[in-house]
């Protein structure tokens, strides 16, 4: 098929036009800024974006670009800006590929539509919407519009959900715990007993090739993760051993940890260290006939050997 991607050159886009020309596909990247004579360059994502050049003959597009999360956003109207890029840039871009003959539309959303924590039952893809923060009530947004599109268009509009993805090259938070196992700094989290879905970067990838082809994608929501669930503290014990080091954990009062971030301005770290995010995929699996290609321990030895190259 001929495929384009969105935000080609970012975290998952770079690996999954890697993925797809793998298997087959003719993919078409579709960048800020163009460094590559494959990639078409678009400048600014928002609603005046021209994105004609990449939708030529094109099957699907698969959209990974996005404005996305911070943790301390520096921009006045935080929402406002989220909603430039994420809901009016993707509706944008959606209907020009409805001019152009593009088939289906694959739309990288976010766990952020269904709520920050889990108490016990896991998110599921049609459980009512929870979104707390600009960035997920954003994708909640697009993913209304898409749908709406798809009922006045045709357009096979498929969504898929990812909590936080980890992989090579991956940044920001996961990227600093993985310096503070290497450099062995003895961290306050041994006694953290909560649980986190996670997404390895090709279990990712490797679900949006099959919701490319497969016929029963269309119209659905799709949840996805590694299929099983860890602990802060065992999360840090399997990069420790990723790295062929001993963990340095030492236990810590979880609701003093909690307070003791939360006092210090960090309560957003405080919940991702501390509290629980869960997804279910059997809606993925049962509808899709998909399973993770790839395990935690797997994905992690790649990573630390990018890491220490």
């Amino acid at each position: 098929m001929n495929v384009t991607v969105t935000g080609a050159n970012g975290f998952i886009g770079a690996r999954l036009s890697v993925y797809l020309k793998s298997s087959g596909h003719e993919v078409f990247g579709m960048v800020r800024q163009s460094i590559s004579a494959d990639d078409f360059a678009v400048g600014d994502i928002g609603p005046l974006t021209v994105w004609s050049q990449g939708l030529f003959a094109s099957n699907c597009v698969i959209h990974c670009a996005a404005r996305v999360h911070v943790m301390q956003d520096a921009v006045t109207d935080p929402l406002s800006a989220f909603r430039r890029v994420n809901v009016d840039g993707t509706l944008h871009l959606a209907r020009q590929a409805v001019d152009a003959g593009v088939k289906r539309f694959i739309y990288i959303s976010s766990v952020k539509v269904n709520g920050e924590a889990t108490d016990g039952e896991p998110f599921g893809p049609y459980q009512t919407p929870h979104p707390q923060d600009p960035y997920g009530i954003s994708k909640q947004e697009a993913e209304e519009g898409l749908r709406a599109l798809a009922r006045a268009t045709g357009l096979e509009v498929v969504i898929i959900r990812p909590p936080m993805v980890y992989g090579p090259g991956v940044k920001g938070n996961f990227r600093s715990m993985m310096k503070a196992v290497q450099y062995g700094i003895p961290l306050p989290l041994g006694s953290v007993q909560n649980k986190r879905s996670l997404v390895a970067l090709d279990n990712l990838v490797d679900l949006i090739r099959v919701c490319l082809v497969h016929p029963d994608a269309p119209g659905n929501t799709f949840m996805v993760s590694d299929g099983e669930d860890s602990s802060t503290a065992e999360l840090l014990r399997k990069i420790a051993g990723a790295f062929h080091r001993r963990s340095m954990l030492f236990a810590f009062p979880e609701k003093w940890l909690s307070a003791t971030l939360s006092l210090l301005g960090y309560s957003g770290i405080a919940e991702r260290l501390c509290g629980s995010l869960q997804v279910d995929i059997s809606h993925t699996e049962n509808v899709l006939g998909w399973s993770p290609v790839v395990t935690m321990e797997e994905q992690l030895m790649k990573m630390a050997d990018e890491f220490q190259s």
